[in-house]
């Protein structure tokens, strides 16, 4: 979270009723949990928008948040036609926001033995097959002044299923071709360490050696993907430029820097790669957050079904 971003969070919530509490929240969460920016960015977001059904309520004291009020709010953000992921990671705010104020001793309950997080479906995440995915990785024009950087980024993107933020975070010290790998700070600072593929290793090994060094300005530092300025790409840049590439590739609309990370664990899988290993590279704390991807590979299930029913 930039330092412009977290002051206007800030500043958004100050002017609400209960403000203070959600800052000094935020506060705590930055110093003593430890959790991502993004990930405290967020919770900010969807704080402001129950402070704001709050100060609808005329509630401006932490005691007055029943879980009476709490469950109106989570069924008017239903019935807004909000995701269910949105209104599920609502609750979850506003419940460690309670929890806070337990801790801290604003009030005696926080109401967790009655405010249970809805349970929600998971979508299949959306993935390309392997010739959709190399479609892509040759969208970067040979004749464009930055193809060797965008080429690195995409086969590293495809290669490690790293975040966008993960990847604008490289720096050149994280990489290891001798070995081949990368060290990736994830969510909450997390480090992880992810095989690096031949055809990864060698377009950043070109990027390396005949852009980047043209690139390079004070400014730089030991960051992996600089911009045109000679400033480390940001996450959303990074997004902007798969967009661009899956656009000209003739892509589905919807393919993001995520939709890569999918192709990345559902390819491993129906390769044969163990489920624990796939969790790992891709840094979630629970399998059952990569067991999705299990659901996703229809035709290995068609292949696995011919081979092994009786009557196929």
């Amino acid at each position: 979270m930039s330092l412009i971003q977290r002051q206007t969070v800030t500043a958004e919530l100050r002017s609400l009723p209960l403000g203070r509490t959600a800052v000094e929240f935020l506060d705590y969460l930055v110093v003593e949990a430890g959790l991502s920016e993004n990930t405290i960015l967020a919770y900010g977001r969807d704080l402001k928008g129950f402070l704001r059904f709050c100060q609808r309520q005329k509630i401006d004291k932490i005691e007055d948040v029943k879980p009476s009020i709490v469950q109106v709010y989570v069924h008017e953000q239903a019935r807004s036609s909000k995701g269910e992921n949105t209104v599920k990671r609502a609750l979850i705010a506003i419940r460690m926001l309670l929890r806070f104020a337990k801790l801290t001793g604003l009030i005696e309950d926080d109401g967790s033995d009655v405010l249970e997080t809805p349970k929600t479906w998971y979508r299949l995440p959306a993935v390309c097959n392997k010739e959709q995915v190399a479609k892509l990785l040759r969208a970067p024009d040979p004749r464009d002044s930055f193809y060797l950087r965008d080429r690195a980024m995409l086969e590293l993107l495809y290669a490690t299923g790293v975040r966008a933020s993960e990847l604008a975070g490289l720096n050149t010290s994280d990489l290891n071709f001798d070995v081949g790998y990368i060290r990736c700070i994830g969510k909450g600072g997390k480090e992880r360490v992810i095989p690096l593929g031949k055809a990864a290793i060698a377009a950043t090994k070109e990027y390396l050696r005949d852009l980047r060094p043209k690139l390079t300005k004070p400014a730089s530092g030991t960051h992996l993907l600089l911009s045109r300025t000679g400033r480390p790409l940001t996450r959303m840049e990074v997004w902007r430029l798969v967009k661009k590439y899956a656009a000209r590739a003739g892509m589905p609309r919807n393919l993001t820097v995520h939709t890569l990370r999918h192709c990345f664990a559902t390819h491993l899988l129906s390769g044969g790669a163990d489920l624990r290993s796939v969790q790992e590279m891709l840094g979630h704390v629970d399998v059952g957050t990569t067991q999705i991807y299990t659901h996703v590979d229809h035709e290995r299930l068609r292949r696995i079904h011919k081979e092994f029913h009786p009557r196929p």
